[in-house]
């Protein structure tokens, strides 16, 4: 029997600030409306964001903004969509929750939660808001304590237990990655390449991406063309411009707003180390995708990303906000060759375990779960 899904987030694949989280979705969600699925998301406008659009054959239907849509979420499904039968309403938990088993009690939810903030959302936004999301994220245990949670990581699953929610209820389904894509360059890095340090991803505050630009300086003294690219868009470009300014270093920082297709690839097969220096993760995509490429990647020893990153083996996990541990692996990574060659090798082997279709068919098992709970 075919599932009819109902798939609420923030974002999708068009949105200015998608990042690999929605990646992870539209490539999980295409490959099941390819398999003869009904696919609608229902997701965030934004400026120039038409309110009924298609992606891949899927239904996008837009509505409110960043600041309401998890409110707006449910009037439009109350209006619009209540009488359409999906057999399945599938959140997708990325910043807040939409709280689908209360606004309505006929489809069954499965919750995908990449991770949730907890108290690290106090040291990276605002008070006001900061309190608000935490506020938020207490009440996911008991609204939905008939929902089963789909996540990405064992640090998620083990924040979600230690929450209260069962553990029979949480499923971790890893994320996979596009082989025929992401590979190395065709000389297979026949000479190594530049000292480039590279960041993927979205520019926010709370992805503390001024970690590198605050070393590079130092760097540079022993690695005169070390280069830090950063890839992305975001609200948090104009400080990491600014301290880069006052690191002394802006001429080496790159910015090349947001890049895809094989822009991002020749970005990827062109750098040394991949970045990832924030405080948690769900999982890390541009871990994995920088891997299949060659890259080794240095990243805080953090939730999710202590998970992608085999420390040692596929790159360096440091202590988050460490910078002097920080500088010590970066460099040694940019000068001992031996190392860089050993670390890209294990992390080609380690990037082949996970590929889409596999991630795809695991999520369909445990929609069609969700699903017969609410036939009967």
């Amino acid at each position: 029997m075919n599932e009819k899904i109902l798939l609420v987030s923030y974002r999708d694949l068009r949105h200015p600030e998608m990042g690999g989280a929605e990646i992870i979705i539209h490539e999980v969600y295409r490959r099941l409306h390819a398999a003869g699925h009904e696919v609608t998301f229902l997701t965030g406008r934004f400026p120039g964001g038409a309110e009924h659009d298609s992606i891949d054959g899927m239904e996008i239907l837009r509505t409110g903004n960043l600041y309401n849509f998890n409110f707006a979420a449910g009037s439009y499904y109350r209006k619009h969509l209540r009488r359409r039968g999906y057999t399945v309403l599938v959140e997708d938990l990325n910043k807040l929750p939409f709280y689908g088993p209360a606004f309505q009690r006929d489809v069954p939810v499965l919750v995908n939660i990449p991770h949730l903030f907890g108290t690290t959302v106090f040291s990276q936004a605002a008070f006001p808001l900061a309190l608000y999301v935490w506020l938020q994220e207490q009440f996911v245990p008991a609204v939905y304590r008939e929902s089963e949670f789909q996540v990405l990581s064992d640090s998620t699953r083990d924040d979600l237990r230690g929450r209260g929610v069962a553990a029979e209820r949480i499923h971790v389904i890893r994320s996979g990655i596009d082989h025929g894509y992401y590979r190395p360059p065709a000389d297979g890095h026949a000479l190594l390449p530049k000292p480039v340090l590279i960041y993927l991803g979205r520019l926010k505050k709370y992805k503390c991406i001024e970690h590198p630009i605050r070393v590079l300086s130092r760097l540079r003294e022993r690695v005169p063309g070390a280069e830090y690219w950063i890839v992305g868009e975001g609200d948090y470009r104009t400080d990491l411009e600014r301290i880069a300014r006052e690191q002394g270093c802006a001429a080496a920082v790159r910015f090349f707003g947001f890049k895809d297709g094989a822009e991002k690839l020749e970005l990827l097969q062109k750098s040394r180390v991949l970045l990832y220096t924030s405080p948690k993760e769900g999982w890390g995509l541009s871990v994995i995708e920088a891997n299949a490429t060659g890259l080794p990647c240095v990243a805080s020893n953090s939730p999710g990303l202590r998970e992608s990153v085999r420390d040692g083996e596929t790159g360096f996990l440091i202590p988050h906000g460490d910078l002097a541990a920080l500088h010590d692996r970066l460099l040694s990574l940019l000068v001992d060759d031996a190392l860089w060659w050993r670390l890209s090798a294990a992390g080609l082997v380690w990037a082949a375990r996970f590929n889409w279709d596999t991630m795809a068919e695991e999520t369909l098992a445990l929609i069609r779960r969700v699903a017969a709970r609410g036939r009967k």
